[in-house]
């Protein structure tokens, strides 16, 4: 794996990389992943949580077999962890880092439904009591269809609660968002503010752009005290580093090449191997991407029998 493996999985390095940690009960793998080749490079299985050593001894490794190969780290792709940073910094100096956008707006998205949830239970709680039965009179009357149309409105909240956070809306979207929203103006600041955050990711400005774009909207929350302490994750210093990618057109945003390997990982492991012991893990995922490298000869190979029996 650290001869054979590596001169094929190097021989065509595109310089950037992604890394990741997979925990699986007690045990840990990191993983090190060729972000635009989409090639496993490294792995190891720990039996403990990672620490900076840990992270520190496996991107030791990495920058060993980058050296031997003459090659050059350009930019490193990881999660929002606290245990890469440092390690980073002493092992590569200073190369790219690189936070997965997939992550921060997964967070920023997760805190704005947590809103609309809120804004629900806000209407059910204003909701009039009535009593028991038809109502008679003209009071009792009104406050039956009052509750009919904040319960209404709540249902479409439920709904429609995508809307406020999905990255592009049309014309029927954005009146149905309206509708859904009316008498809640935190809800349509919190959606005037989600245009803003995916204004950050846009790859036609650079760095100190979107960086500026940050501070005036950070200024913003700070005059919305309700909303800025809904989108507090805003005001996270990781969310600097997610806009790295602005200014190096091959940087990937995310670690979506890391992440491929761990949901094949997790397959294999919900249905068909089970493998929950260390070195089985490890032999399971040095198989794995053993197989991985033979794929492009098998695939030559089974075209060929494939001719040779039509003909």
């Amino acid at each position: 794996m650290d001869t054979d493996f590596l001169d094929w999985a190097l021989a065509d390095f595109s310089g950037y990389v992604a890394a990741d940690e997979l925990y699986d009960g007690p045990f840990c793998i990191l993983s090190a992943v060729d972000n635009r080749r989409y090639k496993r490079i490294l792995y190891d299985v720990l039996d403990h949580d990672p620490t900076h050593d840990d992270i520190r001894a496996f991107l030791g490794r990495l920058q060993r077999a980058l050296a031997a190969r003459n090659l050059t780290l350009c930019g490193v792709t990881t999660d929002g962890s606290a245990l890469y940073p440092v390690p980073l910094m002493e092992v590569f100096g200073e190369v790219s880092h690189q936070i997965c956008t997939f992550h921060v707006l997964a967070e920023i998205g997760k805190a704005v439904l947590g809103a609309v949830a809120s804004a629900r239970k806000g209407l059910a709680a204003t909701q009039p009591k009535l009593r028991r039965g038809r109502p008679s009179t003209p009071a009792a009357k009104q406050a039956a269809r009052t509750k009919q149309r904040l319960a209404a409105q709540g249902a479409a909240l439920f709904t429609h609660r995508y809307l406020f956070v999905q990255r592009h809306l049309n014309k029927t979207e954005r009146k149905t968002l309206w509708r859904v929203s009316r008498g809640l103006p935190p809800l349509h600041t919190l959606r005037a503010v989600m245009d803003q955050v995916y204004a950050l990711f846009d790859r036609r400005c650079r760095t100190q752009t979107a960086l500026a774009k940050l501070a005036k909207l950070r200024r913003r929350l700070l005059r919305f005290p309700q909303v800025g302490t809904t989108l507090k994750k805003l005001f996270s210093p990781t969310l600097e580093k997610a806009l790295t990618f602005l200014d190096d057109k091959l940087l990937p945003s995310t670690s979506n090449a890391v992440e491929r390997g761990n949901r094949r990982y997790r397959k294999m492991q919900k249905s068909v191997y089970r493998v929950r012991t260390q070195a089985h893990i490890s032999a399971r995922l040095a198989l794995d991407m053993w197989r991985e490298a033979q794929a492009e000869g098998r695939q030559q190979t089974l075209a060929l029998l494939h001719l040779a029996r039509a003909g």
